[in-house]
């Protein structure tokens, strides 16, 4: 567990990320990060998961749809 302190900035709040932390998150100055709602809170998440099922959704209708997506390429 890591606490994390809240800052102003500006007329805002932030929270400060430590060094290590961002290393695990694979993040740095600029990225985006997802708070997602879950039962026990919150979780931060370098992943949209609206974006990601909307790419499993693409996906597998790509597939199904190669041969006609292939012909319409050309």
């Amino acid at each position: 567990m890591t606490a994390l302190k809240l800052t102003g900035i500006g007329n805002s709040v932030g929270v400060v990320l430590p060094k290590e932390l961002l290393a695990k998150l694979g993040v740095g100055k600029g990225d985006t990060l997802y708070a997602v709602e879950t039962q026990d809170g919150l979780r931060l998440t370098v992943a949209d998961a609206e974006f990601e099922a909307q790419m499993q959704v693409a996906r597998r209708l790509m597939k199904k749809w190669r041969n006609v997506l292939h012909e319409l390429a050309k």
